[in-house]
């Protein structure tokens, strides 16, 4: 008899980590090649595993003071104490967000695989589950397309849609319905953002510091401020990514307004460019922003004012110049929309959080089946907060299913 965690992601790996060291005999199933593949791809491959600055304001989701319990129960420092106990050295960066020191997401990846091993936590790849079911004798009965186990507890920690081609999955979200479960409307969040092509496909690949924010009819619904990436399609990078949920989420018509000279006022920006003029007056208006702004952008900015790149720069009036200095601060793009759940790194939405236990993670309609992670309706900002209700949930849900299931011994490998 044991508990088996459908899912080998963060929370799977956390959960049966936990319901190991409580005595439960353990077994995760995982439908892919291997365990924690989607958490090697995790901060651009460096796995930002959790935030030291971590408030209950970087959640969300319909109840998303429910992640309260767990955040709490195994805070960041019971995770950054967890992870030094694997062997895992860890810095911190000034943001609050937490790395490996070797900057490279398989070591967080490893020391979870070779603790999996040493407790005696059994693992299935390429074990995709087609259905759960309640055993006739109790506990539950997981049925793939090859054989049928049988276990006193279930943890479903199988993710959520983002991230396709990494492992995102609705097979939680199925399992769990077909338990009695609910589930919310299902959007891409920390996702790169769709907008008017018309300027932006010029400049592709161009990376400049600058603000953004977003509007819908003269009202502010977000803002951030940091490193914007140009694409062919809108824009994207960790500033834009933190925005984004409100976009995917949000009703049209919305509009992103970047500064890309945020740290001058409107003033400074308009000095800055009669000291321009004055200083080379027989140039012409293409070199007008060169070593202001990388010279594709400030191009770019020029004809967004309504400029050619052929007259003399002398020929600005004063008019011309606050139109220019507008341009540079309120490059203003209508969003079409965002790139769906494959480009996504997290999953809006979910399995509703008011039908299970905020202490145990235990569903409240079906006693022994658990839920962790991105499965239940929880999503953080970027910066490590994903992960870090990844390892808190599935530390309560590990630890709660373990006392389902008889004890037995633990199977340290020699």
């Amino acid at each position: 008899m044991k508990v088996l965690i459908i899912g080998g992601g963060a929370s799977g790996m956390m959960a049966a980590l936990s319901a190991r060291k409580e005595g439960a005999e353990v077994c995760i199933l995982e439908r892919q090649a291997r365990v924690g593949r989607k958490l090697l791809a995790t901060g651009n491959g460096r796995c930002n595993l959790s935030n030291t600055k971590l408030t209950m304001k970087n959640y969300h989701g319909q109840n998303a003071v429910f992640a309260q319990t767990a955040l709490q129960a195994f805070d960041t420092q019971k995770t950054l104490a967890f992870f030094q106990s694997l062997g895992l050295i860890t810095t911190v960066e000034p943001s609050g967000k937490v790395y490996p020191l070797s900057d490279q997401a398989g070591s967080v990846v490893d020391v979870l695989r070779l603790a999996l091993e040493e407790m005696g936590v059994g693992i299935r790849t390429s074990f995709e589950v087609t259905a759960l079911k309640r055993g006739k004798k109790g506990g539950f009965q997981v049925l793939s397309k090859e054989e049928t186990l049988h276990a006193d507890a279930v943890i479903i920690c199988c993710g959520g849609m983002a991230g396709g081609k990494l492992g995102g999955t609705q097979s939680g979200y199925d399992l769990l319905k077909s338990q009695g479960h609910t589930i919310t409307k299902l959007f891409p969040a920390l996702v790169q953002v769709k907008t008017d092509t018309t300027f932006v496909k010029a400049l592709k690949g161009v990376r400049a510091d600058g603000s953004v924010l977003v509007e819908r009819n003269g009202k502010i619904l977000a803002e951030n401020a940091g490193e914007i990436q140009f694409t062919d399609f809108g824009i994207s990078g960790p500033t834009v990514f933190e925005i984004s949920r409100i976009i995917s989420t949000g009703k049209a018509p919305l509009t992103v307004h970047l500064n890309l000279l945020r740290h001058l006022s409107h003033e400074e920006v308009v000095s800055l460019l009669q000291s321009r003029k004055k200083a080379m007056p027989h140039q012409s208006m293409e070199n007008f922003l060169t070593g202001i702004l990388h010279n594709r952008l400030g191009r770019t900015l020029l004809r967004y004012a309504g400029f050619g790149f052929t007259e003399p720069i002398s020929s600005l009036r004063p008019s011309d110049i606050k139109r220019i200095a507008h341009a540079i601060q309120d490059f203003s793009l209508s969003v079409v929309g965002t790139m769906g759940f494959d480009a996504a790194q997290v999953t809006a939405g979910g399995i509703r959080t008011e039908e299970f236990n905020p202490h145990t993670m235990e569903s409240l309609l079906m006693p022994g089946l658990f839920a962790a992670g991105e499965v239940l309706d929880i999503d953080g900002d970027c910066g490590g907060y994903n992960l870090q209700w990844a390892w808190a949930s599935g530390y309560l849900a590990g630890k709660a299913a373990a006392r389902k299931v008889p004890a037995s011994p633990k199977k340290n490998k020699k």
